[in-house]
């Protein structure tokens, strides 16, 4: 077996951040996948220990370490979830070639055609002044604003609050950012669970769960599943609090309620529920609203790059 590029993350999970420019095996590396219209996955592949190290993303929920998987030369597969009472088991078969990964997903009966394209680097310098910031929520109406699934759908404004009733549809915004910087006040009550997506694909976890029902790096204030914050921001649900968030290429740096919390870090990947995997491309800010009711947002601004 080839040997991969040792990789090192700085940070609380053991994930690729950086790779060679050619890498011993033609797997190594991050990987974006459009497995179908609004759903994603990532893979990221490198060294530990002189072993392949293989993490998977999911189209929901965190990203994780895929142990059953062989690996033969430009031939890979995943055995990502075995079978349940309530579903069959799934794999991955993928082949490297021509600086792709094709193959198929496996889901008992049910198949589904796979192409994985390099993630890009996304390695650029903030710019040298900010637009001044402009609010995305007019504290009125959902102008600007729309349900992923309106069938579902539970948002409203109420005395100037952006407000989740339910359990029901995400709410993506309209417009598409590339580099930004982002304010945005939550009250989030006990047993809250939902997220801010920069550009869509990344999530800067919101909850207000037990503490033994999610590790550090799926906490309030994370990078979901990635990066954790470095300071824990004493929790206080049922109150106003703040992020304030810059995210240059796939750099973030968050403080939450006026502390530095992620000060410059590199986000691997996608996280569960991104609407799409091109990670090169501009995105919306999208509000999870799929898990609990209960939130309520305002004073959300935004201020990009000044040319």
């Amino acid at each position: 077996m080839k040997r991969f590029v040792a990789v090192l993350l700085a940070g609380s999970v053991c994930l690729p951040v950086a790779l060679a420019q050619n890498p011993a095996s033609p797997f190594a590396g991050r990987w974006d996948f459009n497995t179908a219209p609004g759903q994603a996955n990532w893979l990221g592949v490198t060294e530990k220990a002189g072993s392949p190290e293989i993490w998977f993303q999911p189209t929901g929920g965190h990203v994780r370490k895929i142990t059953d998987f062989k690996l033969e030369g430009s031939h890979l597969t995943l055995n990502i979830d075995r079978a349940t009472g309530k579903n069959p088991a799934m794999s991955w078969e993928l082949d490297a070639t021509g600086g792709k990964l094709t193959g198929v997903q496996k889901r008992g009966a049910a198949t589904i055609q796979l192409t994985g394209v390099r993630a890009p680097a996304l390695d650029r310098n903030p710019p040298a002044a900010w637009s001044d910031p402009e609010p995305l929520f007019n504290g009125k109406d959902l102008t600007g604003w729309e349900p992923t699934d309106p069938a579902h759908n539970n948002w409203t404004v109420e005395n100037g609050d952006l407000v989740n009733k339910a359990h029901g549809a995400n709410l993506r915004g309209t417009r598409k950012f590339d580099d930004f910087k982002l304010h945005i006040e939550f009250n989030c009550p006990d047993d809250g669970n939902s997220g801010v997506y920069l550009r869509g694909r990344y999530e800067a976890q919101i909850e207000y769960e037990p503490l033994d029902k999610n590790p550090p790096e799926r906490r309030i204030g994370s990078i979901y599943g990635f990066l954790t914050p470095a300071v824990a921001v004493p929790r206080k649900p049922g109150t106003w609090e703040s992020f304030d968030i810059t995210l240059v290429g796939r750099t973030v740096t968050i403080v939450h309620d006026g502390t530095l919390t992620i000060d410059r870090k590199e986000i691997p990947g996608i996280t569960g529920g991104a609407l799409d995997a091109n990670e090169g491309e501009p995105g919306p800010i999208y509000i999870q609203g799929d898990h609990t009711g209960g939130l309520r947002f305002r004073n959300i601004l935004i201020s990009v790059p000044k040319h």
